[in-house]
């Protein structure tokens, strides 16, 4: 018989993934119990955050329930339990897959690979989250379902276009969230909320299901307390699906988390300031970078002359919205509920580029490739901040260069992860961000622990709006 004392309702809001699957493991912690925790913080915070766009009372208790039995029954999944958050890009069976869009009616009959990933580890599905239309920006300031705040400050965006999936993390309202990052949609609003992210190695995790934003750079991507959370979610989900055409057949093994940090060669820009940074990012950066004097090894400047961020960006963002006329063909057309201005500009600007200005975007890609290779040949990581600016205002002018410091992994499709490195002036949270070359995951997410702990970086901490 357990006689140890009951969790706190809060301590299991505060608590990572691997502490709440140690809890259930031992007995402290029940399923039905977590998963009333966390319905309880859903019912009373997103009237104020706006997280989630979905969610059902009665198939939280459902799978709840289902999972107390697996308990009884000691037949048990990876993640058997634990509450997750969904965007609401990703096909849930029986439930509309918006997409942040007006009037999006598509209801699957099945589930996105993830989600059916997740659903068979035994987790359960707490809701779908809130993200920006047809995640085509950054702030989760959706026009039809509103703007999601983040939850260290009210008024103040998330991020995007998984904004909706980070504040729930953050505010305790998810154990973890998968999301979709395609010039980092995961990473920026992981950033901004204080929360830890991983954009994989294009290809490790299936994007069946996912709806389409631009399939060269689509990546499903995670969001969790804890670093060490990354690595179970990854675990879970990586593997080949014969019907994604972008899947990634590994030959071997993903790169064993095997570096000495002692023998690491890490990457930096010459001038942060240079490409966009703000001054208050760049302080919290060489504040981090001063505490892990022997983590990062061997410290190098690399030579990133011949990458013009801006343009980069510009280049990905135009794959993106014409991705977009043919993956919302149908709402673009419906004139008794029209999209937004704002997306329906973004579209038409690239329905008005010709077949070269499309070739000549892609040949970015090519070119990302071989800044990759020659990169990652001279260092073992690149060590950057998450983004050149920490959250602003709901109701201000929204930065163009948010994504600046993100588009490179995801042109390249390397892994990225980023961890909470520190806070702005303002009180704001902001990410440190490390990439590795192809296949480099594992190894990244070690790094990427190590340097947490260094940080004393605190796991982010469910936060009670006023």
């Amino acid at each position: 018989m357990n006689t140890m004392p009951p969790v706190a309702d809060n301590d299991m809001r505060r608590a990572t993934l691997l502490q709440i699957l140690h809890w259930l493991a031992i007995g402290r912690v029940q399923p039905q119990a977590l998963s009333d925790v966390y319905q309880d913080a859903i019912e009373r915070l997103n009237p104020r955050l706006n997280a989630y766009v979905d969610f059902s009372v009665s198939l939280i208790q459902e799978q709840a329930l289902a999972a107390d039995r697996r308990r009884r029954d000691g037949v048990i999944g990876r993640l058997d339990g634990l509450p997750l958050a969904i965007k609401d890009n990703f096909d849930v069976a029986g439930v509309p897959t918006r997409a942040g869009m007006r009037r999006r009616t598509v209801v699957p009959g099945e589930d996105a690979h993830a989600v059916a990933r997740l659903r068979a580890s035994g987790a359960v599905l707490l809701g779908k989250t809130n993200m920006d239309e047809g995640a085509l920006g950054l702030t989760t300031n959706n026009p039809f379902h509103g703007a999601t705040h983040n939850p260290h400050r009210l008024g103040y965006t998330a991020g995007g276009s998984s904004g909706g999936a980070a504040a729930a993390v953050a505010a305790g309202m998810a154990v973890a969230a998968i999301g979709s990052d395609t010039l980092g949609s995961i990473r920026v609003p992981a950033s901004y909320c204080g929360v830890y992210a991983l954009k994989p190695t294009h290809g490790e995790i299936s994007a069946r299901g996912l709806v389409p934003a631009a399939r060269r750079l689509d990546a499903v991507g995670l969001l969790a307390r804890g670093v060490d959370d990354l690595t179970v979610l990854l675990q879970t989900l990586a593997g080949y699906d014969a019907d994604d055409a972008r899947s990634r057949r590994r030959r071997v093994a993903f790169s064993p988390p095997d570096w000495e940090p002692g023998n690491l060669r890490a990457g930096f820009l010459p001038d942060l300031a240079a490409v966009g940074v703000e001054k208050d990012v760049i302080d919290v950066f060489e504040a981090a970078l001063a505490k892990l004097q022997g983590e990062l090894g061997e410290r190098r400047t690399v030579d990133f002359s011949d990458w013009d961020f801006a343009r980069t960006r510009r280049a990905g963002l135009l794959l993106m919205e014409a991705e977009m006329l043919n993956t919302f063909a149908t709402e673009l057309a419906d004139e008794a509920y029209p999209v937004s201005a704002g997306f329906r500009d973004m579209v038409d600007f690239a329905a008005k580029k010709s077949a070269a200005d499309y070739a000549a975007a892609d040949l970015v890609l090519d070119a990302a490739t071989l800044k990759m290779r020659r990169l990652f040949a001279q260092v073992d990581v690149l060590v950057l901040p998450t983004t050149p600016q920490g959250a602003f205002p709901l109701d201000g002018p929204v930065p163009s260069s948010q994504a600046d410091l993100c588009g490179f992994a995801s042109l390249a499709g390397c892994p990225a992860v980023s961890i909470p490195m520190g806070t702005l002036p303002n009180g704001m949270p902001i990410g440190l961000q490390l990439v590795g070359a192809r296949g480099s995951d594992l190894r990244l997410l070690e790094l990427a622990g190590v340097c947490a702990s260094s940080l004393d970086a605190e796991p982010a901490y469910p936060v009670e709006p006023a």
